[in-house]
């Protein structure tokens, strides 16, 4: 491989890494339409395992607005990247995998105590969940874009049932 070679490989690797890691900051934001930007415009993601849905970014956006919508707060936890640019010939291709782990606590919505408290409470109920993502990329035009997402949910916990 030739110095320009590594260089522009390693330059994607940071590229692809940063869209994953706005991919994260997207959904846990809410930002549905960063969300989209992400992908190309054929881009579609999986999230049965963990008892979502298949479907286009459009449709995978708006089901995760609703579902979403019911935590307060949201914080993805994605390590363990194992980013590979597909090479053709030594030279850095236009594809790339990237398998992750996840890591998901949540705390639902609910009603606050008082003014300028959490909506949660401090002790409200928390849901984890942890799994593997299988993400694939191509470059575009734009820059790195997603083009599919798989959820693998490994295990989740979740409060104990009331009443």
């Amino acid at each position: 491989m030739t110095q320009r070679a590594e260089h522009t490989t390693v330059m994607d690797r940071l590229a692809i890494d940063d869209l994953i890691t706005d991919y994260a900051i997207a959904v846990d934001d809410g930002d549905w339409p960063g969300y989209r930007a992400l992908f190309t415009g054929d881009g579609r993601a999986d999230y049965r395992s963990a008892g979502g849905i298949e479907g286009s970014t459009g449709e995978i956006s708006a089901w995760l607005r609703t579902t979403l919508g019911r935590f307060a707060v949201r914080q993805h936890l994605i390590v363990n990247r194992r980013i590979r640019v597909v090479s053709h010939d030594g030279a850095p291709g236009d594809t790339a995998t990237v398998r992750a782990d996840y890591l998901n606590p949540m705390r639902p919505a609910g009603p606050a105590a008082g003014p300028g408290d959490d909506p949660a409470g401090p002790a409200g109920p928390h849901f984890t969940f942890a799994g593997r993502y299988d993400f694939a990329a191509r470059r575009t035009s734009e820059g790195w874009r997603l083009t599919g997402v798989v959820v693998q949910e490994k295990w989740r916990q979740v409060p104990p049932a009331t009443g």
